[in-house]
Protein backbone atom coordinates (compact mmCIF):
# COMPACT_ATOMS: atom_id res chain seq x y z
CA UNK A 1 0.00 0.00 0.00
CA UNK A 2 2.81 2.39 0.90
CA UNK A 3 4.56 1.54 -2.38
CA UNK A 4 1.44 2.26 -4.42
CA UNK A 5 0.93 5.53 -2.57
CA UNK A 6 4.58 6.45 -3.20
CA UNK A 7 4.21 5.57 -6.91
CA UNK A 8 0.98 7.56 -7.14
CA UNK A 9 2.65 10.52 -5.45
CA UNK A 10 5.64 10.17 -7.80
CA UNK A 11 3.39 10.11 -10.88
CA UNK A 12 1.43 13.10 -9.55
CA UNK A 13 4.65 15.08 -8.98
CA UNK A 14 5.96 14.13 -12.42
CA UNK A 15 2.73 15.15 -14.18
CA UNK A 16 2.29 18.34 -12.18
CA UNK A 17 5.95 19.23 -12.68
CA UNK A 18 5.64 18.75 -16.43
CA UNK A 19 2.45 20.82 -16.48
CA UNK A 20 4.07 23.59 -14.46
CA UNK A 21 7.13 23.53 -16.71
CA UNK A 22 4.91 24.16 -19.72
CA UNK A 23 3.42 27.31 -18.17
CA UNK A 24 5.65 30.36 -18.41
CA UNK A 25 6.40 32.13 -15.16
CA UNK A 26 4.17 35.18 -14.67
CA UNK A 27 7.12 37.52 -15.32
CA UNK A 28 7.63 35.95 -18.75
CA UNK A 29 4.02 36.24 -19.90
CA UNK A 30 3.99 38.92 -22.56
CA UNK A 31 1.78 41.91 -22.08
CA UNK A 32 -1.13 42.35 -24.44
CA UNK A 33 -2.29 45.44 -26.30
CA UNK A 34 -5.14 45.70 -23.78
CA UNK A 35 -2.65 45.55 -20.88
CA UNK A 36 -0.65 48.42 -22.34
CA UNK A 37 -3.74 50.49 -23.17
CA UNK A 38 -4.96 49.95 -19.59
CA UNK A 39 -1.59 51.20 -18.32
CA UNK A 40 -1.87 54.22 -20.63
CA UNK A 41 -5.30 55.01 -19.17
CA UNK A 42 -4.08 54.65 -15.59
CA UNK A 43 -1.11 56.94 -16.14
CA UNK A 44 -3.18 59.38 -18.22
CA UNK A 45 -0.66 59.09 -21.02
CA UNK A 46 -2.75 61.24 -23.38
CA UNK A 47 -2.78 64.13 -20.92
CA UNK A 48 0.87 63.54 -20.04
CA UNK A 49 1.84 63.69 -23.72
CA UNK A 50 -0.13 66.91 -24.25
CA UNK A 51 1.31 68.54 -21.13
CA UNK A 52 4.84 67.49 -22.04
CA UNK A 53 4.46 68.74 -25.61
CA UNK A 54 3.05 72.04 -24.32
CA UNK A 55 5.96 72.44 -21.88
CA UNK A 56 8.47 71.59 -24.60
CA UNK A 57 6.86 74.03 -27.02
CA UNK A 58 6.95 76.82 -24.45
CA UNK A 59 10.64 76.17 -23.82
CA UNK A 60 11.45 75.84 -27.53
CA UNK A 61 9.52 79.04 -28.23
CA UNK A 62 11.64 80.96 -25.75
CA UNK A 63 14.87 79.42 -27.03
CA UNK A 64 14.03 80.04 -30.69
CA UNK A 65 12.99 83.63 -29.97
CA UNK A 66 16.31 84.27 -28.22
CA UNK A 67 18.28 82.61 -31.01
CA UNK A 68 16.38 84.47 -33.76
CA UNK A 69 16.80 87.83 -32.00
CA UNK A 70 20.56 87.23 -31.70
CA UNK A 71 20.94 86.35 -35.36
CA UNK A 72 18.30 88.73 -36.71
CA UNK A 73 18.05 91.71 -34.35
CA UNK A 74 15.58 93.40 -36.70
CA UNK A 75 13.01 90.57 -36.47
CA UNK A 76 9.61 91.95 -35.56
CA UNK A 77 7.15 90.77 -32.94
CA UNK A 78 4.72 90.11 -35.77
CA UNK A 79 7.18 87.76 -37.46
CA UNK A 80 7.81 85.92 -34.21
CA UNK A 81 4.08 85.66 -33.58
CA UNK A 82 3.58 84.18 -37.06
CA UNK A 83 6.29 81.57 -36.39
CA UNK A 84 4.71 80.80 -33.00
CA UNK A 85 1.29 80.32 -34.56
CA UNK A 86 2.76 77.95 -37.13
CA UNK A 87 4.49 75.92 -34.40
CA UNK A 88 1.33 75.79 -32.29
CA UNK A 89 -0.70 74.50 -35.24
CA UNK A 90 1.90 71.82 -35.85
CA UNK A 91 1.71 70.64 -32.21
CA UNK A 92 -2.10 70.68 -32.20
CA UNK A 93 -2.13 68.45 -35.25
CA UNK A 94 0.11 65.77 -33.71
CA UNK A 95 -1.76 62.46 -34.09
CA UNK A 96 -1.73 61.49 -30.40
CA UNK A 97 -3.99 58.43 -30.84
CA UNK A 98 -1.85 57.13 -33.67
CA UNK A 99 1.29 57.78 -31.64
CA UNK A 100 -0.16 55.74 -28.77
CA UNK A 101 -0.90 52.85 -31.13
CA UNK A 102 2.68 53.06 -32.39
CA UNK A 103 3.96 52.93 -28.80
CA UNK A 104 2.04 49.77 -27.81
CA UNK A 105 4.42 47.25 -29.44
CA UNK A 106 7.41 49.04 -27.94
CA UNK A 107 5.94 48.77 -24.45
CA UNK A 108 4.98 45.15 -25.11
CA UNK A 109 8.54 44.39 -26.16
CA UNK A 110 9.99 45.72 -22.91
CA UNK A 111 7.26 45.09 -20.31
CA UNK A 112 5.81 41.75 -19.33
CA UNK A 113 2.28 41.34 -18.04
CA UNK A 114 3.69 41.26 -14.49
CA UNK A 115 5.60 44.52 -15.13
CA UNK A 116 2.47 46.23 -16.42
CA UNK A 117 0.40 44.94 -13.49
CA UNK A 118 2.99 46.24 -11.01
CA UNK A 119 3.04 49.62 -12.72
CA UNK A 120 -0.75 49.83 -12.72
CA UNK A 121 -0.74 48.99 -9.03
CA UNK A 122 1.90 51.65 -8.28
CA UNK A 123 0.26 54.40 -10.34
CA UNK A 124 -3.13 53.56 -8.86
CA UNK A 125 -1.75 54.11 -5.34
CA UNK A 126 -1.21 57.44 -3.57
CA UNK A 127 2.49 57.85 -4.44
CA UNK A 128 1.93 56.98 -8.10
CA UNK A 129 -1.07 59.35 -8.32
CA UNK A 130 1.05 62.13 -6.77
CA UNK A 131 3.83 61.51 -9.27
CA UNK A 132 1.33 61.70 -12.12
CA UNK A 133 -0.16 64.96 -10.77
CA UNK A 134 3.27 66.56 -10.37
CA UNK A 135 4.87 65.23 -13.56
CA UNK A 136 3.99 68.17 -15.82
CA UNK A 137 5.07 70.75 -13.25
CA UNK A 138 8.34 68.90 -12.62
CA UNK A 139 9.00 68.67 -16.35
CA UNK A 140 8.37 72.40 -16.83
CA UNK A 141 10.59 73.32 -13.89
CA UNK A 142 13.31 70.93 -15.06
CA UNK A 143 13.26 72.49 -18.52
CA UNK A 144 13.54 75.94 -16.97
CA UNK A 145 16.45 74.72 -14.85
CA UNK A 146 18.39 73.53 -17.91
CA UNK A 147 17.37 76.41 -20.20
CA UNK A 148 20.67 78.33 -20.02
CA UNK A 149 22.70 75.19 -20.67
CA UNK A 150 20.52 74.25 -23.66
CA UNK A 151 20.61 77.82 -25.02
CA UNK A 152 24.40 77.91 -24.81
CA UNK A 153 24.63 74.56 -26.58
CA UNK A 154 22.15 75.68 -29.23
CA UNK A 155 24.10 78.93 -29.81
CA UNK A 156 27.37 77.00 -30.17
CA UNK A 157 25.77 74.57 -32.62
CA UNK A 158 24.32 77.40 -34.70
CA UNK A 159 27.72 79.14 -34.74
CA UNK A 160 29.42 75.95 -35.98
CA UNK A 161 26.77 75.51 -38.68
CA UNK A 162 27.20 79.12 -39.84
CA UNK A 163 30.98 78.65 -39.99
CA UNK A 164 30.59 75.45 -42.00
CA UNK A 165 28.26 77.18 -44.46
CA UNK A 166 30.77 80.04 -44.90
CA UNK A 167 33.64 77.58 -45.41
CA UNK A 168 31.62 75.60 -47.95
CA UNK A 169 30.79 78.82 -49.80
CA UNK A 170 34.50 79.81 -49.89
CA UNK A 171 35.49 76.36 -51.17
CA UNK A 172 32.81 76.54 -53.84
CA UNK A 173 33.99 79.99 -54.95
CA UNK A 174 37.62 78.78 -55.09
CA UNK A 175 36.67 75.75 -57.19
CA UNK A 176 34.70 77.72 -59.76
CA UNK A 177 36.74 78.22 -62.98
CA UNK A 178 37.70 81.90 -63.61
CA UNK A 179 35.56 82.21 -66.76
CA UNK A 180 32.43 81.35 -64.75
CA UNK A 181 33.14 83.86 -61.96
Amino acid sequence: MKRQLARLLGVFLLVSGATMAQKAPVADVPSTRDDIMHLFRVINVRDQMRQTMDAMMLQMKQMSHDALRKRHPDITGEELARLDASSEEMVKSFPVEGMLEDMVPVYQKHLSKADVNAMVKFYSGPTGRKLLRQQAVMTTEAMQAVYNRLQTSMDESMQRIEEMVKEDAKKKDNQTPPEKK
